[in-house]
This record gives C-alpha cells, structure tokens and sequence, in this order.
C-alpha cells in the first residue's frame, strides 16, 4: 500500500504536558507511521469543559501505509500505552490523539469520521495545523486550512508555548 500523507492533532493537559507530546511524537515510529513535520507546541484554554487545565497542543504531518482503521488503532494503541483513559467526554487527558485528515479521503463511521468534524471550529486545531499545513486543501469544505483559521467562529486563546527546559 502507498504511503499517505496524514496530519494529526495532539493535545495534553495533565502531567508534564511538553513531555507527553513528544513522547507520543516518539512512538509514531513504532506504529509504522513516519513523522515529517511537526508545528510548534501551542498553549490553549479549554474549549468544551472548561473547568479542566489549559492544554498543549500541536499538529504532526506523518506519512503512513496504514489504512486510516489501521492508524487509528495504532494511535489508540499509543494512548493507552501512555496511560491516558477518557474518563470525561472533553475532560482533562495525558495525550489525546486525532486523525485530522486522510490524504483526500471522506470517512463517516461510528469509529471514524474524517475529515475531523469539528476541526474548522477549533482554533486549538488550526492554528498549529496553519503553521505545517497552511495549504492544504479540506476534502469536503474545499477551503484551504489557512482559510478555515480566518473563518472559525472560535475565539479562544492559542499561544505559542516557549519551553523553560
């Protein structure tokens, strides 16, 4: 199977933030998926429950021969092998990983919908994905990732987060 560009969204917000994201960067590797680019770590209040610590976010560009079940087992994989549990819909999580979009592909299953739904109304999203992938077109919008930044409604706060280590 050829290899697919891919662009995923990784967020923390409990423990050594920095820390969980680029252990999780680390694993790619083992999952059989190649890591390219990855954006800038970025600092984000909550959006949906927002009584929970701000979070660390950022975008990973990966390629992958991974189908997108495949991938999305193998990041589920990475998450549990991290320790992260979802105990709260939108609540507080060591690392959280998405699938954002798939090459050109339109996924809608109860497993996996992609594009990500919501991904155009979040700036926690777009912002760090603006910096890698700016240009890249969204299958199913048919807007450019830097247009769908200008155009989200959301307001919340992302900051480029300077790491003290």
């Amino acid at each position: 199977m050829a290899e697919t560009k891919v662009y995923l969204s990784l967020g923390s917000n409990v423990g050594d933030r920095e820390a969980n994201l680029r252990a999780a960067i680390d694993e790619l590797p083992h999952a059989g998926v190649a890591v390219t680019r990855v954006s800038s770590f970025y600092e984000t209040e909550p959006v949906d429950l927002l009584e929970q610590p701000w979070f660390l976010n950022c975008a990973v560009e990966v390629e992958s021969h991974l189908d997108p079940f495949m991938l999305l087992r193998a990041l589920r994989e990475i998450e549990a092998k991290m320790g992260s549990k979802k105990l709260v819909a939108k609540g507080p999580r060591l690392i959280d990983m998405d699938i954002l979009l798939y090459g050109a592909e339109m996924i809608d299953t109860p497993e996996l919908q992609v594009p990500h739904p919501r991904m155009h109304l979040r700036r926690f999203v777009l912002v760090p994905l603006a910096e890698i992938a700016a240009d890249t077109l969204h299958p199913l919008l048919k807007k450019y990732v830097k247009q769908l930044l200008e155009e989200t409604p959301d307001r919340s706060t992302v900051r480029r987060f300077v790491s003290a280590k």
